[in-house]
């Protein structure tokens, strides 16, 4: 999986955790929308790297794609439950 695969991945569902997550906001924000969605990117990144490593997938298997939106959905909510 390329760069921009896990910058898609990593951008959509940290964007997505920040918009849906409910809770008092006063709107998402330019910068921590942005945050969230680099945050997700390196979520993603880092299980892919991590789980490539260990030996558990190789690159381009469907359990790598898997575990980098696993890993940039968790990274998007407990980012947004900490901001909110």
């Amino acid at each position: 999986m390329g760069f921009l695969a896990f910058l898609v991945i990593g951008a959509i569902s940290g964007a997505s955790a920040w918009i849906f997550y409910p809770g008092k906001s006063n709107g998402p924000g330019p910068i921590r929308l942005l945050l969230a969605a680099f945050l997700g990117f390196i979520a993603a990144l880092a299980s892919s790297c991590l789980g490539q490593y260990l030996g558990f997938f190789q690159s381009g298997q469907m359990l790598e794609w898997l575990g980098a939106i696993f890993a940039s959905c968790l990274a998007g909510c407990i980012f947004t439950a900490l901001a909110k």
